[in-house]
């Protein structure tokens, strides 16, 4: 069965980095793009999402008010918020919802963590 990653920026190019920094480390998984939390939520309403990656500064809905939004709907969902504000707050409010925190700009490197134990989480049946 395909994992499905919802990538949420509400910058094109930055989906574009996101996909083709995810699509390096795990080639087989699904990508499907918003471009805001409203088409996001669309998305989870009609499709089975996997994984979430978010980003975090984004109009009418930020990243971390979208993550908690999902995080309520799915509890064991692996959630990256991925910002360049790498502020305390920002920090501490991912964890809040159990959000992974990853910095902009988006490498390989960087996701490599997030992804992996997304997979793991994946595999054991967590998600």
């Amino acid at each position: 069965m395909a994992t499905t990653v919802l990538i949420v920026d509400d910058s094109k190019l930055a989906r574009i980095v996101a996909g083709k920094t995810l699509a390096a480390l795990q080639p087989e998984w699904e990508r499907i793009e918003a471009g805001n939390a409203q088409d996001a939520l669309e998305i989870l309403r009609e499709r089975k999402i996997d994984v979430a990656m978010i980003d975090f500064n984004m109009p009418d809905k930020d990243g971390l008010e979208l993550a908690a939004e999902l995080r309520a709907i799915h509890p064991t969902m692996p959630i990256a918020v991925i910002t360049a504000n790498i502020q305390d707050e920002v920090i501490a409010r991912a964890r809040e919802v159990n959000a992974t925190f990853v910095s902009k700009p988006l490498t390989e490197d960087g996701l490599r963590g997030f992804v992996s134990g997304a997979a793991l989480r994946l595999r054991s049946g967590g998600a």
